[in-house]
């Protein structure tokens, strides 16, 4: 299997478009967040899928209708359409496409969390390129599901729900479907983290782990099993819940850093043998409510490139400790809140 890593946002959406750029045949995006706001700049995607659908290539859209609801409110997405590109926006109240994969020519795919709008182009994260037929054979097949879920028509591409399953043992598609009653994320968490031996790394944006996950991490501390995790020590609106999280599990013996500057990565390393990236974060939502993506492997050098990753990005960071917190009026309500949609503390 061949494959690219990309660790920033502005690094992958690079290796995005050099790929757009280069389709003869067919691009297939799904998204979270698409948003228009990179029009005319370096990272102009919207005039890259309209070039390309100009030129005979053909151009799938299926994104999330709450997370690009400015693209979907923009004259830009009608724009795109008279072009000739197919956009299918997901909408549900409480499930979201929360996936982030692109395929380019059925032959090329890229996989991780990288979201597309400039309030991300400081941001480190993960996004991994693979070319290789069987797993992007597959990776079509997801995507498939994704269109029909989402209310896609196209007899071709909902042909590629038949495509075989990957074969090889050092890679492997995680899919997650809570609609439809698929939640391998948590089968594959229990599974890896479970077999753990020696080191837990984790990178995660957004860290409130259900009660189920809290138990394997102590459990593993329990067996001597060493678990760090980074989060980032600025997260938006959620950053009062990681820090509480951290406080919790502080106490049980798991590490915190905190990334100085943003990290969105989604990563999992089991004993420097294992590793996954893909969409989903450590939260309710993308265990519980929303479709996710990963790709999980074994390859030794893509398994030491991360392990040197990890290194300077937890260099980077602060380690958390227990003065980092303090609760706060608001905090109350926050885990009222939590315990009543989620009771997991």
């Amino acid at each position: 299997m061949r494959y690219q890593l990309f660790t920033t946002s502005v690094k992958a959406w690079d290796g995005m478009l050099r790929a757009i750029r280069d389709a003869r045949q067919s691009i297939y995006l799904e998204m979270y967040i698409f948003h228009p706001n990179t029009t005319g700049g370096e990272h102009d995607f919207l005039s890259a899928l309209e070039t390309k659908v100009l030129d005979g290539v053909r151009v799938v859209l299926v994104l999330d209708a709450f997370g690009s609801k400015e693209f979907r409110l923009s004259p830009h997405a009608k724009r795109l359409e008279q072009a000739g590109v197919e956009i299918i926006f997901y909408s549900h109240w409480f499930r979201h496409i929360h996936r982030k994969l692109l395929v380019i020519d059925e032959t090329v795919a890229f996989i991780g969390g990288v979201n597309i709008g400039q309030k991300y182009a400081s941001w480190n994260d993960l996004q991994v390129r693979l070319k290789g037929k069987l797993l992007v054979n597959r990776i079509l097949a997801s995507f498939a599901v994704t269109y029909a879920i989402a209310g896609g028509q196209d007899t071709d591409i909902l042909a590629f729900q038949k495509r075989p399953l990957e074969r090889k043992l050092k890679w492997w598609l995680v899919e997650h479907w809570p609609a439809h009653n698929i939640h391998s994320l948590r089968k594959h968490y229990v599974e890896k983290i479970g077999q753990a031996q020696k080191s837990i790394r984790i990178i995660t944006p957004y860290f409130t782990p259900p009660r189920w996950l809290i138990s394997l991490l102590d459990n593993a501390i329990r067996r001597g099993v060493q678990v760090e995790i980074i989060i980032p020590q600025k997260s938006d609106f959620i950053n009062r819940i990681n820090y509480r999280y951290a406080y919790t599990l502080n106490a049980i013996g798991v590490q915190f850093f905190l990334a100085k500057k943003m990290n969105h990565s989604k990563l999992l390393l089991i004993d420097d043998a294992i590793g996954l990236i893909g969409s989903q974060n450590l939260d309710f939502l993308s265990f519980q409510l929303n479709s996710e993506i990963g790709v999980f492997f074994e390859d030794k050098k893509l398994i030491h490139e991360l392990e040197v990753l990890w290194e300077r990005w937890k260099k980077q960071s602060v380690p958390f400790s227990p003065s980092h917190y303090r609760m706060k009026l608001i905090d109350y309500f926050i885990l009222v809140g939590m315990k009543i949609l989620h009771p997991i503390l």
